[in-house]
Parts: C-alpha cells; sequence; structure tokens
C-alpha cells in the first residue's frame, strides 16, 4: 500500500484541490452599495459610493447614487462629502429641477445646521449679532437689524463689512427719509476707512452722487469700484451713466462696452450704450446697440411672461410688448 511519508503533503494537496473547485466570489456590485445606502446602511456604504462615483454611465443609477450619497453624508453629518455629490449631480444633469430642489434643501440644512452651532459654540461673538441682523433684515425689521449691526461694531469696531451693511440697510428701508441717504454716505465713508478695497462701499457712494447729479464725485467713485473689481458689472454702467451725465459720451462708451460684455442681456446696458454713441457720432454703433436693446428687451419680457404663465398655472395671457425705457 502505497503511504504518504508525512500528512502535510496529503492535506496541502486536499487544499489546492478544493481551492481549485471553489468559485470567486463575485466583486459587489454598484447596484449593491446603492441599495446599502437607500436602506439606511450609510457607514459602510458611503466610501464605496465616492469611489464608484465618476465609473457610471446609467443616468437613472447616476441619480440614485447621488441621491442616496447626499442623504447618507446628511445623516454622517459630512458637509463636505454631502456636497461633493451635490456638485457631480449638477454637472450631469444640469437646470433638472429635481437636482436644483434637493440643493435648495441641502444647502438650508447646512446653513441652518452651521448657524445653530455656531450660537452653540460662540453665543456671544459678534458673529452671532451679524447672523441675527441678517435674519432680522429678511424679515423687514429694519430698527432691530441696525441694533444687532451696532452691536458687532461695539465688540468688534474694526469688523469688515458692518458699516457697509449699515449703509445699505439705511437704503432699503421702506419710506425712508432722505436723511438716511446722508446717514448711509457716512458708514460707506467709515467702511472705506477701514476696508479701502470694498468696491461695494466706493460703488453705492458713486451711485448716491450720480443720483445727487454730482458727477465728478460719481465718477471718481465708480471708477474705483471698477478697478477694485474688474467684474463688477453695475459699477461699470454706474460709470458710464456718470459720464453721460457729464456730457462726455465719448468717455461712457468704453465703461458701457464693457457692462454689456458682462451683462449681454441686459436691455437697459444696450439702450444706455446706444445713447453714449449717438452723442458720440457714431450712428452705426448706435444702431447696432439700439437694436441688440430691443431684441433684449423683447426676450426679457417674454421670459416674464412665460414665468407669470407657469405660476398661474397657464390659465393667463400677456400680450404685452416691450417698450423702450
Amino acid at each position: 500500500m502505497f503511504k504518504f511519508s508525512s500528512a502535510f503533503p496529503a492535506v496541502s494537496l486536499l487544499s489546492a484541490c478544493l481551492v481549485a473547485q471553489t468559485p470567486p466570489k463575485p466583486a459587489l456590485s454598484v447596484e449593491h452599495f446603492t441599495t446599502l445606502a437607500e436602506t439606511g446602511h450609510c457607514q459602510e456604504a458611503l466610501p464605496q459610493l465616492r469611489r464608484i462615483l465618476g465609473q457610471v454611465s446609467d443616468a437613472t443609477l447616476k441619480r440614485r447614487i447621488g441621491g442616496a450619497g447626499v442623504r447618507c453624508a446628511m445623516t454622517l453629518n459630512d458637509a463636505g462629502t454631502a456636497v461633493t455629490f451635490l456638485a457631480w449631480l449638477n454637472r450631469e444633469f444640469p437646470h433638472d429641477a429635481a437636482i436644483l430642489y434637493l440643493s435648495s434643501h441641502v444647502y438650508s440644512d447646512l446653513s441652518i445646521r452651521a448657524s445653530n452651532e455656531l450660537l452653540m459654540t460662540a453665543p456671544g461673538s459678534p458673529q452671532v449679532h451679524e447672523l441675527n441682523a441678517e435674519a432680522l433684515e429678511t424679515m423687514g425689521k429694519w430698527k432691530e437689524a441696525a441694533e444687532e449691526y451696532r452691536a458687532v461694531l461695539a465688540k468688534d469696531p474694526g469688523m469688515q463689512g458692518i458699516h457697509y451693511r449699515l449703509g445699505r440697510l439705511l437704503l432699503s428701508e421702506n419710506d425712508a427719509p432722505e436723511s438716511n441717504k446722508a446717514a448711509a454716505k457716512t458708514e460707506f465713508e467709515e467702511e472705506l476707512k477701514i476696508d479701502p478695497n470694498n468696491a461695494g462701499a466706493e460703488f453705492v457712494l458713486g451711485e448716491l452722487a450720480r443720483q445727487a447729479e454730482q458727477w465728478q464725485e460719481a465718477i471718481a467713485h465708480c471708477s474705483k469700484a471698477t478697478k477694485l473689481d474688474a467684474s463688477f458689472s453695475d459699477a461699470y454702467f454706474a460709470l458710464g451713466r456718470s459720464y453721460l451725465g457729464a456730457d462726455q459720451p465719448a468717455q461712457a462708451i468704453a465703461p458701457l462696452e464693457m457692462a454689456a460684455r458682462l451683462q449681454p442681456d441686459n436691455p437697459a446696458v444696450h439702450f444706455q450704450l446706444a445713447t453714449a454713441y449717438r452723442h458720440a457720432g457714431r450712428k452705426a454703433d448706435a444702431d447696432r446697440a439700439f437694436l441688440a436693446y430691443k431684441e433684449t428687451a423683447e426676450r426679457s419680457q417674454q421670459t416674464k411672461d412665460e414665468i407669470k404663465k407657469q405660476v398661474s398655472g397657464g390659465t393667463e395671457q400677456n400680450p404685452s410688448a416691450a417698450k423702450p425705457q
């Protein structure tokens, strides 16, 4: 009878045979991890969903992965991952109503969570007063909001942006007295002492001067705003209008052209540019800009009418045509 000299080779041979006959375990599928996430097994599923995020081509599965990833990340209080999934969904499905709806709720929830954490960790901080002021401002409680902004300055007199917010608040009040403009101007000037690079403060000071027909002051402030922020379209627009007010149409053209590049769908910009061209003696350019004004005004009115129709359930008709402003 044949005998093994040792039991070890026999065991090894048997193991090798068993391994050869046992099929390999299949890799866990995308569907598996998606289902895990959808059924609340977020700790296990979320890292895998992040790993496979860009490896799926099926649109329906992409939506499931993205939605499950967002919900799991929010459940685990992982804001960064939630935003990553949202950004991916918005890239994959741009302008999609369901994705935009999800985004609005997630960002709103993240804002509430951050606000609650701020209140818990630093209840007496200037930032809490600023947060309260912003909330009061959205409710139209101007006086209470101003008190909160002043409480911020009492705690931190050099905090950037607060004088600017106070100034905007003074200008936003309904039925505000004329004296508010003077008080607002002081606030913007104080802001610039703290933050000389505040383009917004320069712009509003320019607008206040333009409305008062103080053209050179308006030009100086609006010009400074465009230098501080090269993408500040409203500042270019205001600068062009100020030059027109000062009867300097040739100087108005460059900032108005820039405003038109930054706001190509704004009819008012094209109208002012057409005016500048016409007063500068550039008839062909004026005709072209006025045509752009008419086209953008019509598109703007059509958009408004369509929105109104959608909101009203399509029961109203508004045949109004755009008219020159």
